[in-house]
């Protein structure tokens, strides 16, 4: 075999690992699917009724925000683990195996791109339930998938990150949503951003995270895309290539390499 295919052997391994702890710990479920469920429910029965959005029912304006907003989050499990192996030593256990070093970071995002599938299909199933209908054309729906998977497994780099600098499992949980929450919540994600304060709509105008909810949203349900595709893939392939950087060089100085 050659390295390449070790490599992909052992990301294969530590991929397998990172999901088969989600069936021996049950309450990670709650982040992939109850979570977002609450937020879809509130959002469309509670807040739903005033919020006014222009040539959209407000659960087809919504739902692609909310999507986007939980593939961001579902590398919260990566930060957690990652974080975990670190204070009980197990990253000093894997250093000392004929493995791929890379493997421990790739085989943990791997995993949250197979997570955030099954989180993905959870979402699009409750929007229906809840009335929302895709209203473009069938390969438009597949690249708005696919662009999800993208932004979902970018982010699982962030939370690699943040895994490997905190402290400890619930300091990276802390951090991720400290950071994160305000990031889609001041975002075309729930409301329109010309609703917002003047001084504010610049500041969601650019955020990254609105052009991968206009972007979605496009691609789903029609709205005018612009520019937004391009840069939703752009501002993913970007985040990859950083945090995934930074992922690497906090993983080696975390293990004294």
């Amino acid at each position: 075999m050659t390295s390449i295919g070790y490599a992909v052997s052992d990301t294969l391994v530590l991929a397998k690992r990172s999901l088969l702890r989600i069936p021996r710990q049950p309450d990670l479920l709650v982040g992939f699917t109850v979570q977002p469920i609450m937020f879809v429910l509130l959002f469309v029965y509670v807040f739903g009724g005033a919020i006014s959005t222009p040539g959209l029912d407000y659960v087809d304006f919504l739902i692609p925000g909310i999507i986007v907003q939980s593939m961001t989050f579902g590398g919260f499990v990566t930060a957690l683990g990652l974080s975990e192996d670190l204070k009980k030593g197990l990253i000093d256990r894997f250093r000392s195996l004929p493995m791929t070093r890379a493997a421990v970071l790739t085989g943990r995002t791997l995993a949250d791109g197979a997570t955030n599938v099954v989180q993905l299909t959870v979402m699009l199933g409750v929007g229906f339930a809840v009335g929302f209908r895709f209203s473009t054309d069938v390969p438009s729906v597949v690249a708005g998938i696919a662009l999800c998977l993208l932004i979902g497994y970018a982010f699982s780099w962030v939370f690699a990150f943040i895994g490997l600098t905190a402290s400890s499992p619930e300091a990276a949980n802390a951090y991720g949503f400290t950071f994160l929450f305000p990031l889609t919540f001041v975002s075309s994600a729930f409301v329109p951003v010309k609703s917002m304060p003047s001084w504010l709509q610049p500041v969601a105008e650019n955020n990254p995270f609105s052009k991968m909810v206009d972007a979605v949203r496009a691609l789903f349900v029609g709205t005018p895309a612009g520019n937004h595709v391009w840069l939703a893939v752009a501002w993913s392939l970007g985040i990859i290539v950083v945090f995934g950087l930074l992922s690497v060089w906090r993983y080696r100085h975390a293990v004294g390499r």
